[in-house]
């Protein structure tokens, strides 16, 4: 349960009381989802007030150019992490060590095999087959 609470009078209504809940970044938010019941709703065009979701892992601040995954700002991950790494920080909310990276990639790794059954069956198609064919007849039943 929220600490703040807002309140919201409508006239000749009795307070509306809200939950002020607290962002990991950025500004508190007003949880208005109990205000369909009360028989009222909001109106923001273009949700600029509008938060359409919680995310422990994406924080977004559009008009300050701001975009953090688990605390590490994209760019920074872009430039000094690969994809593994990205992966790995997306799953587990850290960078790994050399010891979880090894045993992460190895994991992967050893999940992408592809069995040889599903190897003849793309070479079954033309050379020039648009992907999405390919893809397709290869996932049809």
């Amino acid at each position: 349960m929220a600490d703040k609470k807002a309140k919201i009078t409508l006239t000749g209504d009795t307070a509306i009381e809200l939950d002020v809940l607290k962002g990991t970044l950025g500004q508190d938010v007003i949880d208005i989802r109990s205000l369909g019941s009360k028989g009222v709703f909001t109106f923001d065009p273009g949700f600029t007030s509008t938060a359409s979701c919680e995310s422990k892992i994406t924080f977004i601040d559009g008009d300050e150019g701001i975009l953090l995954h688990r605390g590490f700002p994209i760019d920074q991950l872009a430039t000094d992490s690969n994809y593994l790494e990205v992966c790995y920080i997306l799953l587990y909310g850290e960078k790994p060590t050399q010891e979880e990276y090894d045993e992460f990639r190895t994991t992967v790794t050893r999940h992408t095999m592809i069995h040889e059954q599903i190897t003849r069956l793309f070479h079954a198609f033309r050379r020039d087959s648009h992907p999405m064919a390919v893809m397709c007849g290869s996932l049809a039943r």
